[in-house]
């Protein structure tokens, strides 16, 4: 139990690391290409748009917190 429990907090910490929302922000955006090619759309373009979009937000928040303290 004790190596499974280790293993669980492996991948968390590797997947969310310090910010979630970037995590959840990486699951629907994988999500959104999936469904939109799925269903015949070409959007390559999408996830590296998602990416940037999320990694300046990330940056953005992280700035703000740092001013506050």
């Amino acid at each position: 139990m004790r190596y499974l429990r280790g293993f669980g907090r492996f991948w968390y910490d590797f997947i969310v690391g310090d910010d979630w929302r970037v995590a959840v922000g990486v699951v629907i955006a994988v999500t959104c290409l999936y469904v939109a090619t799925h269903h015949g759309f070409n959007a390559w373009w999408f996830l590296p748009l998602a990416v940037s979009v999320l990694l300046a937000t990330s940056v953005a928040i992280a700035a703000r917190q740092a001013r506050r303290s």
